[in-house]
């Protein structure tokens, strides 16, 4: 793949075969981020865990410090009073029934994130083959199956992700945009891998996480020492 000229330069300020200690590998990424627009900045986590195994699935989520600079909006399924709770606290969408055929039928996704309160699974269990490959399924663990829509909005509106094992056994997180403040950034990219580190399935023996890497969106990765967690 070739990479742009100012892609080129960033990489050269960063030793591919090293590790560095996370406030260092911060600040390279940082520096490294030369698009245009606010890039994203990404942590990338292989495990040793074997997602096959139900007791070897990681899947949780954690409120950033600082959010991740991206406004997220939030679409509710619920009914009766749920709707109106939904509504004050400031989801963008919120419905019921009346939602699955635009999903379904006419791709309707202008949302980030689904929340549902569980006397709505049985509908939103019709959309497992939509939202489910997108990551957008409510789940208990992850606290979008809730009867508590307003502290779920609100954790949701503060900068909360999710986060889970994909296919190859490695989480992706986004911990901030590239206009952050180092400071800002670590502590986000703190308490990701803390929310991660307790989240260590009992069965996994050995070195947990095999690696861990910070990228921007266009920029080259940068390794971060894995041996700390």
């Amino acid at each position: 793949m070739k990479h742009g000229k100012k892609y080129v330069e960033a990489a050269k300020l960063i030793d591919r075969a090293q590790q560095y200690e996370a406030a260092e590998a911060i600040s390279l990424v940082k520096k490294s981020a030369t698009a245009k627009f606010d890039e994203t900045v990404e942590v990338h986590i292989r495990t040793s865990c074997d997602g096959r195994h139900a007791d070897q699935q990681i899947r949780g989520a954690v409120v950033l410090p600082h959010g991740t600079g991206k406004t997220v909006k939030v679409l509710v399924f619920a009914k009766g009073t749920k709707l109106d709770e939904a509504q004050a606290a400031g989801a963008d969408h919120v419905g019921g029934e009346e939602l699955i055929p635009k999903i379904q039928n006419e791709g309707w996704l202008d949302f980030d994130v689904v929340v549902a309160t569980p006397d709505m699974m049985g509908v939103v269990g019709r959309l497992g083959k939509v939202l489910g490959p997108k990551g957008l399924m409510p789940n208990p663990k992850a606290g979008t199956v809730t009867m508590d829509v307003t502290k779920a909005i609100n954790d949701i509106k503060a900068g909360k992700i999710e986060y889970r094992l994909d296919k190859a056994n490695i989480i992706h997180c986004p911990i901030g945009k590239a206009s952050f403040s180092e400071d800002q950034l670590e502590q986000n990219f703190t308490a990701l891998m803390d929310a991660i580190v307790k989240a260590k399935p009992s069965t996994v023996k050995g070195q947990y996480l095999k690696s861990i890497s910070l990228a921007t969106t266009m920029g080259p990765g940068v390794k971060v020492v894995s041996n700390r967690y």
